[in-house]
């Protein structure tokens, strides 16, 4: 962490005081003696020497900035505005004014581009064996990537009886009425169901410490290994999960959460290691703060003290506001009342962990933290952590298998019906293969490409397109193209050799400059067509359906109450009932920024694609070109911007994405950006290129669109807490710095 200032936020850097300089002119006195006095002697006037000049200072080399200074100068210059309004926000009392300042600050993020809103997940064709709703679902948080709970047939699902489970769970959702009435219907129809589950992925965790990392990479596979306190349902309805219930203080600073007991740790052979107690959920959340993986901002500013343990003002654990007042007893003291605090605790965060297990493994606390020690094992691979879950990996093949297996002293085992979860590598260099193994039954469900879909609609298939395909619901996960401020690198950090691009320094100079205008960065955003994008993926009759148009959904929250705000000298007042994205509108055409981040007729702010506009960006071009010809930097079709875009060279349907980039911002610029395509081998030197970054500094791109965000909890801070500076956010080193 920077250093900060009392106040916590903002580094006290010490080339943002300015020194004033006051010019002091040597020469003659104030007064002349002329004329000789009457009666005196005249004498010879004495000459007076001429002052010897005092040399003007020589001017000061300008002071090389550091990489933090560098970094926050251009967020002040590129983001203030978005800040500024943020911070406002996060002071506000009344949850409607958050919410409305906040959907303001989006507005000026948006209309800054440094962040090129793509799709989000859902929204493609798919086949499947997976029975609708029937596993935990929540838009926020890691409940959603439980499986224990799902319905999996032996067979793919009909998309009409598809059709009508999802009706009725529209219909009772919150009763608690789907599952029953679901398990009678599926039989009626036929189905059977089956104990095991076969499911893609396409990156190996780096760590199976789920407190250490913000990855979901890494999260993902962890999350079915432990249990929380509390956890989603299938119809979204907040249910007691480690914890049987819990009390809020009059106040609401104060959660007490009293555990149910008999619940066990094990190791990855399913032998009892300890009882699950209240210190675990305190030794997991001291743990979190210490490996610094990326995510403890979630909790500074909400637990009490955590923003001091965690910048080192405070160092005694004990003075943050988690406590195990007996085995238990977990309590969370809050910095405030805050509301959203419930929806955090299906987060990684709140993880607990064995202490007695961790200090077996190396692990040390506090200042004595090192996960290089030596002697330090804890989360290095799945036999190094303990399991209070419904599963244990029984099986970790890299880039080939992960394998599930029950846990046999798990408490809620009854409830469990998916035995076995098998997690088997995709590369996505064969796109037809995904839909050849969903057939044989090596994998449960596919999303069907372009290539796929053409195939299943094919006669003789064993499930019919039209009978079978159905629309994948989209989710609130926000994937975007972000562009680097700052790039310092030019091939990957971790391997000289790979991704080199082919800028010369002359080009790169020039890229540099133009990419810290906001004409420019608006012409390229304004030019990128994301259907034809997205068209890769899902074909042309579903281009549209998983576009979105701003960073947090539209829809995400809503006013309760009538609620005023001032922006830049302008009152804005919005009834009860407005929704998030229609404020982020309003502001946005205040501003004059012509995006379409909400669509009033549709009450959505995804499905359609607000952005694209072929006038837009050539109005746009112009006023970058004469803004940056002023500062002698050339923007023509003899001249151009090059901008480089690494993709997955491997995967048939990235590379077609890249090249509709490409050919889109081309073509709309008139040449006068250049799109270089930069191929990464296979994923891992993709995922290389950007997402392992630590730090901006390691960023290897101008554009990339290697990265995504899903909501931690149920408040538009989870998103817009991502693009704050000092490296509190953990998306603004996609942009090249922090």
């Amino acid at each position: 962490m920077v250093k900060t200032d009392l106040e916590g936020r903002k580094p006290v850097l010490p080339w943002l005081s300015r020194r004033r300089f006051m010019a002091v002119a040597g020469g003659a006195s104030a007064f002349a003696m002329g004329a000789s006095l009457v009666g005196c002697k005249k004498d010879e006037p004495t000459p007076t020497p001429e002052p010897t000049p005092t040399p003007s200072p020589e001017p000061e080399p300008p002071k090389e900035l550091t990489y933090d200074e560098l970094s926050e100068k251009l967020y002040m210059e590129q983001l203030k505005a978005f800040y500024d309004l943020y911070e406002y926000a996060l002071e506000r009392n009344n949850d409607d004014k958050r919410h409305a300042y906040m959907a303001a600050a989006e507005a000026k993020l948006m209309a800054s581009a440094v962040y090129i809103p793509t799709q989000c997940r859902g929204g493609d064709y798919a086949i499947g064996r997976v029975v609708p709703h029937t596993g935990d679902y929540v838009l926020w948080g890691n409940d959603s990537d439980r499986g224990s709970k799902n319905l999996v047939a032996t067979e793919p699902i009909k998309k009409a009886d598809r059709d009508v489970m999802r009706a009725k769970w529209n219909e009772v959702r919150g009763t608690g009425a789907y599952l029953p009435w679901v398990k009678a219907y599926i039989a009626e129809k036929g189905y059977k169901l089956k104990d095991t589950w076969n499911v893609g992925y396409t990156s190996d965790p780096k760590t199976w410490d789920v407190l250490a990392t913000s990855r979901q990479a890494d999260t993902q596979p962890v999350v079915n290994t432990y249990d929380g306190l509390t956890e989603y349902d299938n119809e979204t309805v907040l249910q007691p999960a480690l914890a049987e219930s819990w009390d809020v203080s009059g106040d609401g600073k104060t959660y007490t959460f009293h555990l149910r007991q008999g619940v066990k740790w094990v190791d990855s052979q399913g032998r009892e290691i300890a009882d699950v107690v209240a210190d675990d959920f305190v030794a997991g959340m001291q743990h979190m703060m210490d490996a610094k993986g990326g995510l403890e901002y979630l909790v500074q500013g909400v637990i009490a003290n955590a923003n001091e343990y965690i910048t080192g003002q405070v160092t005694d654990f004990s003075q943050v506001g988690v406590s195990a007042p007996d085995d238990h007893t977990v309590v969370y003291t809050l910095t405030d009342k805050i509301t959203y605090f419930l929806t955090m605790l299906g987060y990684s965060v709140f993880a607990p962990m064995s202490r007695t297990y961790y200090v077996s493994q190396g692990g040390k606390f506090g200042a004595d933290y090192n996960n290089g020690a030596a002697d330090y094992k804890y989360g290095i691979d799945a036999d190094h952590i303990a399991y209070c879950g419904p599963y244990l990996v029984t099986n970790h093949t890299e880039k080939n298998t992960i394998v599930f297996s029950q846990n046999p002293t798990y408490w809620n085992k009854d409830n469990v019906t998916i035995k076995t979860i098998t997690w088997k590598f995709q590369t996505g260099e064969d796109p037809t293969k995904t839909y050849e193994d969903m057939k044989s039954g090596v994998l449960d469900t596919c999303a069907l490409n372009p290539s796929t879909t053409k195939i299943a609609k094919s006669a003789g298939e064993p499930y019919p397109f039209d009978e079978y395909a159905y629309i994948r619901m989209t989710d609130a996960t926000s994937f975007g193209f972000f562009i680097n401020l700052n790039r310092g690198l030019f091939h990957n950090y971790n391997n000289e050799q790979d991704v080199v691009s082919p800028q010369t320094e002359e080009q790169a100079a020039r890229t540099n400059a133009a990419v810290k205008n906001v004409h420019f960065r608006r012409a390229v955003a304004f030019a990128f067509d994301r259907a034809s994008y997205n068209a890769q993926d899902v074909g042309e009759d579903l281009k549209y359906n998983s576009i979105i148009n701003s960073y947090t959904p539209g829809t995400f929250v809503q006013l309760e109450e009538q609620t005023q705000i001032d922006v830049d000298g302008k009152s804005y007042t919005f009834p009860a009932g407005t929704l998030y994205g229609e404020i982020m509108q309003a502001i946005m055409d205040a501003d004059g920024v012509d995006i379409k981040v909400f669509n009033k007729e549709t009450s959505e702010s995804s499905g359609y694609d607000g952005w694209f506009n072929e006038g837009n960006a050539k109005a746009e071009l112009a006023a970058a070109v004469a803004e940056l010809g002023a500062a002698g930097v050339e923007v023509s079709t003899a001249n151009p911007i090059f901008l480089d875009i690494p993709y997955p060279s491997n995967d048939p349907d990235f590379t077609n994405k890249a090249n509709a980039t490409k050919q889109s911002i081309e073509r709309v610029l008139g040449g006068a950006v250049k799109v270089n395509l930069t191929a990464c081998a296979d994923y891992m030197q993709w995922y290389d290129c950007g997402y392992y970054a630590e730090t901006g500094a390691e960023a290897n791109y101008d554009m990339y669109d290697c990265s995504g965000w899903g909501p931690d909890y149920g408040d538009p801070q989870t998103y817009l807490d991502t693009f704050l500076p000092y490296y509190e956010g953990y998306m603004t080193k996609c942009l090249g710095i922090f």
